[in-house]
């Protein structure tokens, strides 16, 4: 059986990849961080996707899978069988790369992954113009080398988005029964073993038995919020909220890691995508394009360039990454921009800084609270302004600078203090939370490198919070993996 918080996510509002911009509350859990001591206490946005497929129903579909050092470094950490070469024939099994297969690539997968059908000439003149200062190109940011710039591959099928959820739960099965609009309370226990879970359903309290494992896959926010709710927690946290405390583990809601982003904003004249009456005639005619089609600006990621870059040279991968976006966009698309132009984001991609994830509320309805400790740590931010240089040298370089771009919030590059003030004032998360349920071989870590919570049986963690570092990209990709590996070792313990 599968619990879902929302629906099925078979509407347009989720299949064409354009709309992802225009979600509600049904797709949508809208969360807000608590207030930013490091982004002059605002609270920050963080969109999660409701509904089967979870945030791959409502991502900008990009399909990376960070860095070869990440894993190798997760098994430097005590995460026997996470190195890259143990996961590689993972990312291979899940996926169906339309360029087809090789030492890098599956083209058998149930996750169909493909090259962008309509990218807009200016993210084209993006990739020149970083190639101009002697970036080197890449093709493939998931093959021999992460390094370069490019145009990203997508999780798309011949022009509509392929969310996990189609991927795994679009075929009908006769031994699978799935409950949407559904509140996961707290997950029961006999005798230390996971026997069940506690659910709400059309404001009913109802209870489902498990023979014999019970899977969270909540992603960062829901899973730690579950995991506290079902007594596994910081133990004095659980009793302030009046729960029994199952296991007293400090690691339940802490190491939360997220990618801090810095947005540039630029105008231009009509080259670029923008809102005006050109500009909405231009998206009337994609919409009816992608009916007829499946092609053209609806089909766009948006973020459909970009690339990653080593800003400091004794990193052991790429430390930046940039994503170039032909439109504007403010505060994550909620503010309408009446302009035509193009934006382009900077991250930080291994974050020094850490928070946590504790509950609000005993209700589960009641939404967690979220402290990523945005650039807490001052490696972030000299990093951060080092990478916001970078992208701006990129900016004024042709073929990009003769659209004569004008920044929206222009400030003197070369003045610290105001560079720091504007990233305070503008950063915000890029979406990739993770970590709040780390795996390890210590004492400390929530689970163990086979995705069992450790403390108890039968219970296991399969989505991006089990991370023990945040990887160098985007985490779509790497959750889809660790899904996959998770229901092999479920299989594998339970014969």
């Amino acid at each position: 059986m599968v619990l879902e918080a929302g629906g099925t996510n078979t509407g347009l509002r989720t299949r064409v990849p354009g709309f992802m911009a225009f979600q509600t509350p049904k797709t949508n859990w809208q969360f807000e961080t608590v207030p930013q001591t490091g982004l002059n206490g605002r609270r920050g946005y963080q969109p999660r996707g409701r509904g089967l497929g979870g945030s791959s129903a409502i991502n900008a579909m990009l399909y990376l899978r960070g860095n070869k050092w990440d894993y190798d470094n997760w098994a430097a950490m005590g995460c026997p069988g996470w190195s890259y070469d143990d996961v590689l024939p993972w990312f291979k099994a899940c996926e169906n790369n339309a360029r087809g297969g090789d030492g890098f690539h599956g083209d058998a997968g149930p996750l169909h992954v493909s090259d962008q059908r309509s990218p807009h000439a200016g993210s084209l003149e993006f990739v020149k113009a970083a190639r101009n200062l002697q970036i080197a190109g890449n093709d493939d940011f998931n093959g021999a080398r992460q390094d370069g710039v490019g145009v990203f591959q997508v999780t798309q099928h011949k022009g509509e988005r392929w969310s996990a959820g189609r991927a795994y739960l679009g075929t009908r099965r006769a031994n699978l029964d799935i409950r949407t609009d559904v509140i996961a309370e707290r997950v029961l226990f006999e005798d230390g073993r996971a026997c069940g879970v506690a659910y709400l359903q059309g404001g009913e309290q109802r209870i489902v038995r498990a023979k014999r494992a019970v899977v969270m896959a909540g992603g960062v926010f829901g899973t730690a919020q579950l995991l506290m709710l079902s007594g596994i927690g910081p133990g004095a946290h659980l009793r302030e909220q009046g729960i029994s405390v199952q296991v007293d583990r400090p690691g339940v809601g802490a190491n939360l890691q997220d990618h801090v982003d810095y947005v540039g904003a630029f105008e231009t004249d009509g080259f670029f995508l923008g809102q005006s009456f050109k500009g909405n005639m231009h998206m009337a005619g994609a919409m009816i394009e992608w009916f007829r089609k499946r092609t053209g600006t609806m089909t766009s990621p948006f973020a459909e360039a970009g690339g990653f870059l080593t800003i400091d040279s004794a990193a052991p991968a790429p430390d930046v990454q940039l994503h170039f976006v032909p439109v504007v966009l403010e505060d994550h698309g909620r503010t309408k921009v009446k302009v035509h132009g193009f934006s382009c984001h900077v991250c930080v991609l291994r974050p020094e800084s850490h928070g946590t994830v504790r509950l609000h509320s005993p209700d589960a309805r009641v939404a967690p609270l979220i402290d990523p400790a945005f650039l807490t740590d001052p490696r972030d931010m000299a990093l951060m302004k080092q990478g916001v240089r970078a992208m701006y040298r990129i900016i004024d370089t042709p073929p990009l600078n003769r659209h004569a771009p004008r920044d929206r919030f222009p400030i003197d590059l070369d003045d610290d203090a105001a560079l720091d003030q504007m990233i305070r004032a503008r950063a915000d998360t890029i979406y990739h939370p993770v970590g709040t349920a780390r795996m390890g071989s210590d004492d400390q870590a929530v689970c163990d490198p086979r995705l069992r919570v450790r403390g108890v049986e039968g219970l296991y963690v399969a989505d991006a919070s089990i991370m023990p570092k945040l990887v160098s990209g985007n985490t779509n990709a790497p959750s889809i993996m660790i899904g996959e590996r998770c229901a092999d070792f479920v299989a594998a313990d339970l014969g």
